[in-house]
């Protein structure tokens, strides 16, 4: 986020910012009663809190918003000093200081609240343009939203582990992240966890309800440990597929200039390459089972205690087995109600696909099957795959076979994990 976009932004959400006289009077300081000020107060606050949300960020500089954001030819307003001391005293930003340390104990996290307070009573109009860091508590709770919105998607339990460079990334950066984890710790919908498997593991779990997040418990601590080793899995298979690239690459320009032993070197580390992934993607293929197979039994135990107070209501309230089969029964008629609905609308789609027919048959027709013979995606053949193939034809010119065993393997999947790749990826990104 540079100055130069945020100024433009500010233009269009001001129309009149570069009038002169009402730039004069905004950029002046408070004075006099509260309700003399309080409308630019509410002006500055607004445009703020309008470029944090627009370029999405939540932690901003005050040496920047009043030397950068509102600069004017070397002019800048001489209030936002109090825009920013007043916000702070209400509540509306925060210093990341005063931010409970959300990788602490309890009794450490009520130390920092305590000295936040004290804290809070020391500060000044002029004293708060010295911080680095202010976070926007607004935009934080719509972050925090947002990042829970974004585990739920991806998970389906009522609260889920995720690394703490996971965390951090979805966050926005190390910054954000603290600030994120730490309200959500003082709201108790987030907690930091780790463990020491011969490397220091971090993980942050999170409640994805409306729930507190429950305890750490020893399979939370399992499923960290697998959950780093897939990411881990998976980031040496981005390693081993850049390398397979580069040497595919290598390759080409070696057969292009005529150094076919160089060539033949660059297919045999093609090869590697090769037998690298599948034993990799198959090492990740049984953490991610692991992984499935406890998500399922704890959604299974979420089942079964749903069913058990199922059971205990209908005891509690005397409610009775017919009662009960009635009402699946009205369910289920509802159900028929709804095929019969649309069974007899089928008759009409089927006639509107019909008629769309007829109108593609016309333009067909008006237009030439010329054109669209060049409209179609699958006329042409890509530059990629029309590489891959001559490098193959190329090297198997090379009679590799006859000079290291394997070779010709390591050439006859190169074009297949080229191809596959883009198949491969959402297993890839799924980590």
């Amino acid at each position: 986020m540079d100055s130069k976009s945020v100024k433009e932004f500010t233009r269009k959400e001001v129309p009149d910012w570069d009038d002169e006289l009402i730039a004069t009077a905004r950029f002046k300081a408070f004075s006099g009663q509260k309700s003399d000020w309080e409308p630019k107060f509410q002006f500055w606050k607004n445009l703020i809190v309008k470029i944090a949300r627009h370029f999405g960020v939540f932690i901003i500089s005050p040496p920047q918003v009043k030397n950068e954001w509102f600069n004017r030819g070397g002019l800048t307003p001489l209030c936002i000093d109090h825009v920013l001391f007043i916000m702070y005293n209400e509540g509306e930003i925060t210093r990341i200081s005063d931010m409970v340390g959300p990788y602490s104990g309890r009794l450490t996290q009520l130390f920092y609240k305590v000295k936040s307070l004290m804290n809070r009573s020391t500060m000044s109009p002029e004293s708060i343009l010295l911080e680095d860091c202010l976070i926007l508590t607004t935009l934080l709770k719509e972050k925090a939203d947002e990042v829970i919105k974004c585990l739920s998607e991806s998970h389906w339990n009522s609260h889920c582990v995720v690394t703490r460079n996971k965390f951090e990334s979805m966050c926005g950066g190390q910054k954000e992240g603290y600030a994120v984890l730490s309200y959500l710790s003082g709201c108790r919908k987030g907690q930091y966890l780790s463990t020491n498997k011969k490397e220091l593991i971090e993980g942050i779990k999170v409640s994805l309800s409306s729930a507190v997040v429950s305890g750490v418990s020893s399979l939370d601590f399992d499923t960290l440990h697998l959950i780093w080793t897939q990411e881990k899995l998976q980031q040496q298979l981005d390693v081993i597929d850049r390398r397979w690239e580069m040497s595919r690459q290598s390759a080409l320009a070696s057969l292009k200039s005529g150094n076919k032993k160089l060539a033949l070197r660059h297919a045999k580390e093609m090869k590697l390459g090769i037998e690298n992934r599948e034993k990799c993607n198959s090492l990740l293929n049984r953490v991610e089972e692991v992984l499935s197979v406890i998500a399922n039994v704890e959604s299974t135990k979420q089942v079964t205690g749903a069913i058990q107070i199922g059971a205990r209501v209908i005891k509690e309230n005397k409610i009775s087995i017919e009662e009960v089969q009635l009402c699946l029964e009205e369910l289920d008629e509802s159900i028929d109600s709804q095929k019969q609905v649309e069974k007899a609308l089928a008759p009409s789609l089927d006639m509107e696909d019909e008629d769309i027919e007829e109108e593609f048959r016309k333009l067909e027709l008006e237009i030439g099957s010329g054109n669209l013979k060049d409209l179609n995606p699958e006329a042409g053949v890509s530059d990629s795959e029309g590489t891959d193939q001559s490098l193959a034809d190329a090297l198997l010119n090379l009679k590799l076979a006859d000079d290291a065993p394997g070779s010709g393997s390591a050439i006859q999947n190169s074009g297949l994990l080229a191809k596959n790749k883009e198949s491969n990826g959402p297993m890839l990104e799924a980590a």
